[in-house]
């Protein structure tokens, strides 16, 4: 039997589509994923046939509108990223796309002398690590 992720998806309610449609559908985007679906009140993208996919969606039953990552749930998403370069293009693109580069006083090695890594913020406030995998 083939080895899969045991990660189906994650969903991230959002506070703008459109925002946020901007910001994931462009990082998703260049980090390999593609369109997958679309509707109404959200999109996702997908990384290959039966891959892992990520979905954005302002639902009709969020409570509350906005996130707070330092709050008890999740903090952030961690992707792995192809090479120093491909993280170099991302931190170059990303303010464009609604990205803004923390702990940028210690970028890329924020998370230690060992462990190099983009940390970034959307507007909405969620945070991604895109990790430089060592070979």
């Amino acid at each position: 039997m083939a080895r899969m992720s045991p990660l189906h998806h994650i969903e991230l309610w959002v506070p703008d589509l459109a925002r946020a449609e901007r910001s994931w559908g462009w990082l998703l985007t260049r980090l390999g994923a593609e369109p997958y679906q679309s509707w109404a009140h959200g999109r996702s993208w997908r990384w290959g046939a039966e891959g892992t996919y990520v979905v954005v969606e302002q639902s009709p039953a969020l409570v509350g509108d906005g996130h707070e990552r330092r709050s008890p749930g999740l903090n952030h998403l961690a992707f792995r990223v192809g090479s120093p370069d491909d993280l170099h293009v991302i931190v170059e693109e990303g303010p464009a796309h609604g990205w803004a580069l923390m702990f940028a006083d210690r970028h890329p090695f924020a998370g230690g002398p060992d462990h190099m890594a983009g940390y970034f913020e959307d507007a909405d406030g969620y945070e991604v690590e895109l990790v430089v995998e060592r070979s």
